[in-house]
């Protein structure tokens, strides 16, 4: 028997036989959007399984069910994605750390991902290790400027910056203009706090040795004093060597006195600032794919075929949601049919708002699932079931031993 709906939209004719499900549909292959799964062995062998089991789930063959096998396939494939989706979600969260510089070309996905997010620690410290002068991924360079005799202001900018550097901003990191160490002037005699060789051998008894043969052991801490007695004069006695930086305006103290080379050391701005960004080049200095932010992180679609029971079973259910909410759709745009002295409302609206409270019940539980499974929740259990270990042997009684 042929059924003539009218459209909404279209002025056209329809066969019944042909927008209803016959009871089994064509091969999988080929049949579905976007054929992610084509070559999936379980796939192809489950879907029609999967369609005959959504359709009597949902009536067949006491009610008529208005799709055909292409809408049940497409559902398929959607909720094998959709998992995929939730599954790999978790697992760019869980490791992010882990992934962040790698190779964004190697397939992360079903793989076991070890380790500690050392790496990525690492190069965050490098940014420190450059403001400490302590390695760090950008080099510091080195500068001078022709000190003269009765100057002391300096612009490192129009001196070295504008000349060496084609103009770029500069950072000053350090300048070399400071007085000799104490500890150098220890044994110099001309430095008032200090002690000569010959100072040193009379004072502990020895007068009379020669400093080149004998050999005199003194205590760390009168270094120390000494080496701090010598600074403090410097200080209060002379005038000491210093300088001020301001916006790479040097000045220096005291007034020079004769002409001579000042050097320091700086970086470029905009090295150090665009050390931020990792991007690490072959051989032949092509851009090499590294993961940055989860929009590449190295996850694809599940094989199916590897998918546990437990997940193909959340599939199938998720699957059933799907048809019932494109049926229902389907349904929902004939709110009824008129029939020979009556007529048939159909239920469009029920399955879709049933449809809908599944989804988000079945995306719940599977969420849920995975944040116990989650290397936070399981160190918790861990730890959890230790003590509760150490709990339970505290009342298993202690033997009596006798000796």
């Amino acid at each position: 028997m042929i059924f003539i709906i009218m459209s909404a939209d279209y002025e056209q004719p329809f066969d019944q036989n042909r927008v209803r499900w016959q009871g089994s549909g064509s091969s999988v292959v080929g049949n579905t959007p976007f054929g992610i799964y084509d070559t999936d062995p379980d796939f192809i062998l489950e879907a029609p399984q999967a369609a005959e089991w959504a359709a009597e789930r949902m009536g067949y063959p006491i009610v008529d069910i208005e799709m055909i096998d292409v809408n049940f396939y497409a559902c398929f494939e959607e909720s094998v994605n959709e998992y995929s989706r939730q599954i790999n979600e978790f697992n760019i969260r869980e490791n992010m750390l882990l992934l962040a510089g790698t190779d964004a070309t190697e397939d992360a996905t079903q793989k076991n991902i070890n380790g500690a997010p050392l790496s990525y620690f690492i190069r965050m410290a490098q940014a420190y290790g450059t403001e400490a002068g302590a390695g760090g991924d950008v080099d510091w360079k080195s500068g001078y400027v022709n000190v003269t005799c009765g100057n002391q202001n300096y612009d490192l900018d129009a001196l070295w910056a504008d000349c060496e550097e084609n103009g770029a901003d500069i950072e000053i990191r350090r300048v070399f203009h400071h007085r000799p160490p104490a500890i150098a002037r220890i044994y110099d005699p001309f430095s008032m706090t200090g002690m000569s060789y010959s100072n040193v051998l009379n004072e502990m008894g020895f007068a009379g040795y020669s400093p080149a043969t004998q050999f005199l052991m003194t205590p760390i801490f009168e270094d120390l004093l000494r080496t701090q007695a010598i600074e403090f004069n410097d200080i209060v006695r002379k005038s000491h060597y210093s300088f001020e930086l301001v916006n790479n305006k040097l000045k220096i103290f005291p007034i020079p006195n004769e002409n001579f080379k000042l050097w320091f050391e700086y970086l470029l701005t905009s090295e150090r600032d665009g050390s931020i960004y990792n991007t690490p080049v072959d051989s032949d200095g092509n851009e090499l794919r590294v993961v940055g932010d989860p929009s590449n992180a190295p996850y694809n679609n599940l094989v199916y075929e590897h998918i546990n029971q437990p997940g193909k079973q959340w599939i199938r259910k998720y699957f059933l949601a799907l048809c019932k909410e494109l049926l229902g759709s389907i349904r929902q745009k004939y709110q009824s049919i008129p029939i020979p002295g009556a007529e048939v409302t159909l239920d469009g609206g029920e399955l879709r708002s049933e449809a809908q409270a599944e989804k988000e019940t079945l995306i719940t539980q599977l969420r849920e699932s995975l944040e116990a499974s989650g290397r936070k929740a399981q160190l918790e259990a861990q730890a959890q079931e230790v003590e509760n270990l150490q709990a339970g042997l505290k009342g298993v009684p202690l033997g009596i031993y006798i000796f």
